[in-house]
């Protein structure tokens, strides 16, 4: 698919690795519209950056956990550009928990980790397929993580609500083709400010970088790249793309 003229809806994208597939849909001429939650100052300046780059922008409020405003929002992204081409569902939370401290993981935190997830993802497919279907042909893209491939990540929790994210990922990929393809995206670690502003940002950057085959964690942009990739090959469906520089396979390994 080539996004130029067309159009596309980022969850979360006002931030990290959501704002760095919007900037990259953006330079290649698609209009987009960027939802979030709580971080509307950064949702808005993503818009107007999106602007700056000769393109329309929108910023639209949306908790993905709540059905009736994932569709408000989809309903106004599909009214301002005339239609919706490209759905990437980005937003996602987590829970820091050791995977061995069971009692830590409360029944709070299993629902807030898989109403994100997973049930927002899937609120946010189905609000868009119709307007996906009605341009001749749509595309999916779930940012997903090596913790739903390898079962390594911060809690079991997030671990489990990754893995059926990609296992929706491919169960939608069958229902919706052949008017909808519907991918993944699994990164490893991404070096984003949400990890910056932890106090143990350093030592865990380290330790991801040297656990890496190629000793290099994920930048949004190298997230960015492969989704647009994705978008663009349009014989690809139903597959999850490990974008880690191999630390998933390095973790695999006996040591």
């Amino acid at each position: 698919m080539d996004v130029q003229g067309k159009a596309a809806l980022v969850t979360g994208g006002g931030v990290g690795a959501g704002r760095a597939i919007a900037l990259e849909l953006a330079r290649r001429g698609c209009k987009v519209a960027v939802s979030y939650s709580k971080s509307q100052a950064e949702a808005e300046l993503t818009a107007a950056d999106i602007e700056a780059l000769g393109t329309k922008g929108l910023a639209v409020r949306a908790d993905v956990r709540d059905d009736s405003q994932v569709r408000e929002a989809t309903d106004r992204a599909v009214r301002a550009f005339g239609g919706l081409d490209v759905l990437v569902n980005n937003a996602g939370v987590t829970e820091f928990i050791a995977h061995d401290d069971l009692e830590s993981v409360t029944e709070e935190v299993w629902q807030r980790l898989l109403s994100t997830n997973v049930l927002g993802a899937f609120s946010s497919i189905r609000a868009a397929a119709p307007a996906l279907k009605k341009g001749g042909g749509g595309c999916v893209v779930n940012i997903s993580s090596i913790a739903g491939v390898y079962s390594i990540g911060s809690s079991v929790p997030y671990c489990a609500s990754k893995a059926a994210l990609n296992s929706m990922t491919v169960s939608l990929a069958r229902a919706l083709a052949p008017e909808i393809r519907v991918n993944a995206v699994a990164p490893g670690y991404i070096d984003t400010r949400w990890w910056q502003e932890r106090d143990n940002y350093e030592p865990i950057k380290q330790m991801a970088e040297q656990a890496t085959p190629l000793k290099k964690i994920c930048q949004p942009e190298d997230v960015a790249a492969v989704v647009v990739g994705l978008i663009d090959a349009e014989l690809v469906t139903g597959q999850i793309v490990v974008v880690d520089g191999g630390y998933g396979i390095a973790s695999a390994l006996p040591r």
